[in-house]
């Protein structure tokens, strides 16, 4: 029986690899619930906690470059109060302190509460902390979890979300997801969708807040920044981009050289994560194309294998919403995807599931007849995530026939799960959340690109390649 599903499993592998396929699926899925609608804001998804002044919206990312430190976040509506936070490794019981900032902002008539950011670092890895904010009866607590050191063999599991909003199927693709292994959410931009309402209404930001805390206070969000947070209104007096973003969501950018909050890059176990602006200037010579070249470069892949790119718009897309809006920046930075073996690149924007297979158009010449994308082993796998639950609806409208490139595509609403397993192997699994049920609808084993060279493969010891047990493998398929 255990050889029969061995088989099964491997048979099942050899179809899923990104490598050698030749055709892709649309799926005939249909949704039948949930019209995407905001949850009013007098739910109780939205309330705020019990008590004068306490903290509320708390979220943390990472806060250095090799996560052993986290910036712990959150509002305070009434005064600023203390911006501290107490913490330590076990429960109720803190001896170690840091303090933090406080700044508040205005968007039109609209004044936000006071934002506390505060760095606790010099964390020990793989541990759990317990913190608490806010001041007497009204101070909150929670905990995190550090990642384990970094290493190439190191296993972690991320969630991958991305356009959220505040519907009753984003409250769905949160719930999924928390009942998931995934210990960090790369996020891939679009939060609150503030904008959408009139004056671009903060109260929306607040509410968004408090219906992520959730998650967000008790692991990291790795953040990137989407076009419904530039919020750039001149016919309000409100002239500068990304205004309430920046006030709110924090990034390590500084541990990583960059120049603007809106490109950076994190470690974390066994992975580089690099976070891409698509509505910065990004052109030759330009910070963030200058800041890239050199990040990349500098990656160590001996050390963290798994190189990861979130970015906003998709460079390959074959829906009709938005097609073709990530061209730009394709041309700009895929050779460098391709050269440096990127293994994958998630985006959001477009309000659908789409999976690629690997492919490049870095030799794209419409003189030559060079015009579409080929398969290339040493290309990313481009995955669009921008199906958490947004009020704009779903986008249904794939381009037909299905291009070469596209492996699978789906409009659903869903949350992502990518587990590292070691140097050389991924499980990939896309969860579709709709109808009120997780139903895993997409499963990858992805290959390591730089361990997967024959050369690289040699210097591996026995020790190095565990899969871990074949019964966990077989269970997600």
């Amino acid at each position: 029986m255990m050889g029969w599903r061995l088989a099964l499993l491997l048979l099942h592998v050899l179809l899923c690899l990104v490598n050698g396929v030749s055709s892709g699926r649309t799926s005939s899925y249909v949704r039948t619930e949930y019209p995407s609608t905001d949850i009013p804001l007098e739910s109780e998804w939205f309330a705020a906690p019990n008590g004068y002044n306490a903290p509320q919206q708390v979220h943390i990312t990472q806060g250095d470059y090799n996560g052993k430190a986290v910036i712990v976040s959150w509002v305070t509506v009434a005064e600023p109060g203390p911006s501290e936070v107490f913490y330590g490794k076990n429960e109720h019981q803190y001896d170690q302190r840091a303090e933090g900032t406080v700044k508040n902002y205005t968007f039109y008539d609209y004044k936000s509460g006071y934002i506390h950011h505060c760095l606790v670092d010099g964390l020990e890895y793989n541990t759990k902390y317990y913190y608490k904010i806010g001041s007497g009866d009204s101070s909150r607590e929670f905990w995190f979890e550090t990642p384990p050191a970094i290493d190439p063999d190191a296993s972690y599991t991320f969630g991958i979300i991305g356009d959220l909003g505040q519907t009753f199927n984003s409250l769905s693709t949160l719930q999924h997801y928390e009942k998931s292994q995934g210990q960090t959410v790369l996020f891939v931009g679009d939060l609150s969708y503030a904008d959408r309402y009139q004056h671009n209404d903060g109260i929306r930001w607040d509410s968004w807040g408090r219906l992520v805390e959730h998650s967000t206070a008790y692991q990291p969000w790795i953040w990137s920044a989407g076009n419904h947070e530039i919020e750039y209104r001149p016919d309000l007096g409100e002239t500068s981009t990304f205004k309430p973003y920046l006030h709110r969501y924090q990034t390590p950018y500084l541990a990583s050289k960059s120049s603007s909050p809106m490109w950076y890059a994190v470690r974390r176990a066994s992975a580089h994560i690099i976070v891409l602006s698509s509505y910065s200037p990004f052109v030759k010579y330009t910070p963030q194309w200058t800041w890239l070249k050199n990040e990349l470069k500098h990656v160590d892949r001996e050390k963290t294998p798994w190189l990861i790119v979130l970015m906003h718009a998709p460079m390959y897309n074959s829906n009709e919403a938005h097609y073709m809006e990530g061209e730009s920046i394709r041309a700009a930075f895929e050779k460098w995807f391709v050269k440096y073996k990127v293994d994958l690149v998630f985006a959001g924007h477009v309000h659908a599931y789409e999976r690629s297979y690997r492919i490049s158009n870095i030799n794209y010449n419409i003189t030559s007849g060079n015009r579409y994308p080929m398969a290339d082993k040493s290309a990313p796998v481009y995955i669009t995530v921008g199906d958490g639950g947004n009020q704009e609806g779903l986008a249904s409208r794939f381009s037909d026939p299905q291009p070469d490139y596209s492996a699978f595509r789906e409009a659903s609403y869903g949350h992502s799960i990518l587990q590292l397993k070691n140097r050389t192997h991924a499980i990939y699994q896309w969860n579709r959340n709709d109808d009120g049920k997780n139903v895993p609808a997409d499963n990858v084993v992805f290959h390591n690109q730089y361990w997967a060279s024959n050369t690289r493969r040699r210097r591996l010891k026995k020790n190095h390649f565990r899969l871990g047990r074949i019964e966990d493998l077989i269970s997600i398929f």
